[in-house]
């Protein structure tokens, strides 16, 4: 699979090095609540002689959040690359739906979490989380001069698996019952685009119309699943994950569903599931795909738009795959 977007870089290598910073906000008006923060960024240093490509010294933004049960360290294939070409990607972990949830306890993380309640009170502080970790970061880079001074904070992306995904549908407009079932708007207006990977559908709340809470979504998503893309959790395929696709109406979308990708390929791990020979060839596609998105999106590049929309990128997916 070849011809990308750009004629001039190969989007299989990377065009900066990449380093990791490590540390952990506190929201002290939530009872002192711990945000571990994990941020991929390239480095752009010409005393070292690692120079800006075309001319570029201001990088966007990609929030990062993990799925029931993850941390700051899921999705390390996928951030480490789009932060190689020119994006500063920053991991929230979300206490109490995180790897707290299993971690020093006997027996396998997935039926651990099966067994475990998830109070309506731990999605709501998932949600409250990102605009926390938005309003931090200004000071944040201004502490991480390294991060800082590349950092674009006017062009932000929003993007997470599994239950991050759902995250992100949250931020992008989607409607969510609090602790009292009431539907509430945590809409961040800051966050120009987004991508779901394993969007969450949440009709197992058992609301009574329950398609209505996708149709205020009102931010660009491209939406990435799988054939094989069952919830670990729930137990059903990933038929159900495309009723927010097709409840989205009044926005520009996208839907990939990648021939045989299953659950855990988008972060990189796999959990109880065996060894996938399409492995490396599924993280081949959502990286790719996730770069042309994000350029398109993010950097007004409209190489990569046409790339994505005018059937490049459907004859480079050719039989792995369908998109729309």
């Amino acid at each position: 699979m070849t011809s990308f977007w750009r004629s001039d870089v190969d989007c299989d290598q990377d065009l900066y090095k990449v380093l990791i910073k490590r540390d952990q906000l506190v929201d002290f008006a939530r009872e002192n609540r711990p945000i571990k923060i994990k941020v991929y960024h390239p480095i752009l240093d010409t005393a070292l002689g690692v120079q800006a490509h075309d001319g570029q010294t201001k990088f966007p933004v990609v929030l990062w959040s993990h799925g029931l049960g993850g941390s700051v360290d899921g999705a390390a294939f996928l951030s480490r690359y789009i932060a190689s070409h020119g994006y500063i990607v920053v991991h929230l972990q979300h206490h109490g739906t995180d790897s707290s949830l299993w971690e020093g306890k006997p027996g396998h993380p997935w039926d651990i979490i099966r067994s475990q309640h998830i109070p309506r009170s731990a999605t709501m502080n998932r949600f409250k989380d990102v605009p926390f970790v938005l309003d931090q970061l200004p000071k944040w880079m201004a502490d991480n001069e390294e991060v800082g001074q590349i950092a674009d904070l006017n062009v932000i992306g929003m993007s997470g698996h599994s239950f991050g995904a759902l995250t992100t549908q949250v931020m992008a407009g989607m409607v969510f019952p609090d602790e009292q079932g009431r539907l509430r708007s945590y809409k961040e207006p800051r966050f120009k685009a987004g991508i779901l990977y394993s969007p969450g559908p949440i009709e197992h709340l058992g609301l009574d119309e329950p398609r209505d809470i996708y149709s205020s979504i009102d931010l660009p998503l491209f939406h990435m699943t799988g054939t094989d893309d069952n919830s670990p959790v729930e137990n059903w395929d990933y038929k159900k994950r495309l009723v927010v696709y097709e409840n989205t109406k009044k926005v520009d979308k996208h839907l990939l569903i990648i021939k045989d990708g299953d659950h855990m390929v988008f972060n990189g791990s796999r959990g109880k599931l065996g060894q996938n020979p399409n492995r490396e060839k599924h993280e081949r596609i959502i990286k790719i795909a996730a770069l042309a998105y994000w350029d398109a999106m993010l950097k007004n590049d409209s190489a990569a738009k046409a790339w994505l929309t005018e059937g490049g990128f459907a004859k480079w997916l050719g039989e792995e795959g369908s998109f729309r």
